[in-house]
């Protein structure tokens, strides 16, 4: 015997069904155990203390430490959205801390360049990677994977070339600012992290454009014989990918006060990626999620933390990281979702 018709909006078994299909869902659930799985360790996970008008715990560390993964799978997120991938974001993270820190150091014949100029050209640094990106995968028509290799590899070098193969302080307080300095209380990269994130969904959703990166992720072939603007839009996203990254590279630059050619960025490319596809990105095209991608980051930068909290050794934490994505991962797809919502479907019948 039934107790009512499942396909009701009003049958619980009907909204679990909704629950299950949200994007975000997943995610913040996945946030939520882990920020439950630190509280049962320590008990004052999610304390918040004042010192010398900042705050300061975990959750602030967590969200500034996660601000530059943030902006860096913010422009993975639109590239992986048209079918692309840009695994150079790491090495464009170091090249733009590279070059800030190059123009900031003072040399024989002059004390260094302004911060605002430093800063203007590492982002100048993020452009010109995008633009050589997007001019390889859209105008020459190369396979992203080989196109943004090139530069994974080439910009390593470019950084390592500036600095001269040595790390190379960073001492002038503007420019620490940027990265470790604080804004009515929150650190200045969450404030950064927060507008971009912001001005990107309104550029998404407020206009036609997200619109048109979904329809060339779905079917690109489509949206060239429709005369939509394929190639320039696939372009301005790798643009917008390079920029990204460059101002995570300034921000990390500031905030451990240096700049290394051959550790900075190292990896990044991997936790964007991973941001992007637990945030419920598909990796086909087509579908994408801003904020899915926001509590990817937080997911990546709370599970880093939560493994050096509980005694992980780092050498697992890789191991850790990878575990919980495919926990997660496996979750989404789906014919997971399907025997979710079956077995729930089934539990409401009496």
């Amino acid at each position: 015997m039934t107790t009512g018709d499942s396909s009701s909006p009003a049958h619980p078994a009907a909204s679990l069904r909704k629950i299950f299909k949200s994007a975000l869902i997943w995610p913040a659930l996945t946030l939520v155990l882990l920020i439950a799985l630190n509280l049962g360790f320590h008990p004052g996970f999610l304390g918040i203390r004042m010192l010398n008008g900042h705050m300061f715990g975990a959750p602030i560390d967590i969200l500034n430490r996660a601000a530059p993964l943030t902006l860096v799978s913010l422009g993975m997120t639109l590239v992986i959205a048209t079918r692309g991938i840009d695994i150079s974001v790491g090495a464009v993270v170091a090249i733009a801390g590279a070059m800030a820190a190059t123009l900031l150091a003072p040399s024989a014949s002059s004390h260094g360049y302004p911060v605002a100029v430093a800063v203007l050209a590492a982002l100048g640094v993020g452009l010109l990677s995008g633009i050589w990106n997007g001019t390889l995968v859209s105008l020459v028509g190369m396979q992203p994977i080989i196109a943004t290799l090139i530069l994974m590899v080439a910009g390593r070098g470019v950084a390592q070339l500036l600095t001269a193969g040595q790390i190379i302080p960073i001492g002038t307080p503007a420019y620490l600012f940027l990265g470790g300095g604080y804004l009515l209380g929150i650190p200045f990269s969450v404030w950064v992290a927060v507008v971009v994130v912001i001005g990107t969904f309104a550029l998404m959703e407020g206009t036609a454009l997200g619109l048109f990166i979904r329809a060339i992720g779905v079917n690109p072939t489509a949206t060239r014989f429709v005369g939509l603007r394929m190639k320039a839009i696939v372009f301005l996203v790798y643009v917008f990918s390079g920029l990204t990254a460059s101002l995570a590279g300034v921000l990390i630059s500031s905030n451990v006060r240096s700049a290394d050619g051959n550790n900075a960025g190292l990896l990044l490319e991997l936790d964007a990626i991973l941001a992007v596809t637990l945030g419920g990105t598909s990796l086909l095209g087509g579908r994408f999620s801003l904020m899915g991608t926001v509590l990817g980051a937080l997911i990546i930068q709370t599970l880093t933390y939560t493994t050096y909290s509980i005694g992980v050794p780092p050498e697992a934490n890789l191991v850790v990281k990878a575990a919980v994505v495919l926990v997660v991962s496996v979750i989404q797809s789906p014919i997971a979702r399907f025997y979710l919502m079956s077995a729930f479907g089934k539990r409401s019948i009496a």
